[in-house]
């Protein structure tokens, strides 16, 4: 989403987000929960997103066949666990993701914090 920010020609004066805040954000920012349903702007950027995402997942589909990633479009689908654990990971993977590390023999991620382990920049403890 950050790609996203800094490449508008025009700088945001103020980002409404659906769901999560950006940390990293100088910009004044409002988290919307189900920002997609309550914003027609945070709607739009969601179907630009999901057809970018879409169409990313059909050139993975061609350069790396036999995942089903222009099926499945990444989700963790049975078809998507079936094909990792018959083709092993690709570049195309992300390492974070449990089952590919389990394929790749690398230990498990830690798990996130709880919202009352999270401390702000400031110290402070999120509620």
């Amino acid at each position: 989403m950050w790609q996203a920010i800094e490449g508008v020609k025009l700088a945001p004066q103020h980002l409404l987000i659906d769901a999560k805040r950006l940390k990293e954000a100088t910009i004044p920012q409002q988290a919307i929960i189900k920002g997609d349903a309550k914003s027609a702007s945070i709607a739009a950027a969601s179907i630009l997103a999901r057809v970018s995402r879409d169409a990313l997942m059909r050139t993975l589909d061609e350069c790396h066949p036999g995942y089903g990633f222009a099926d499945h479009k990444g989700y963790p689908v049975r078809a998507h666990y079936v094909a990792l654990s018959r083709l092993g990971a690709c570049a195309a993977h992300r390492r974070s993701f449990g089952p590919v590390r389990e394929v790749l023999g690398l230990p498990p991620l830690p798990p996130w914090p709880t919202p009352s382990e999270r401390v702000r920049e400031d110290g402070t403890r999120e509620a």
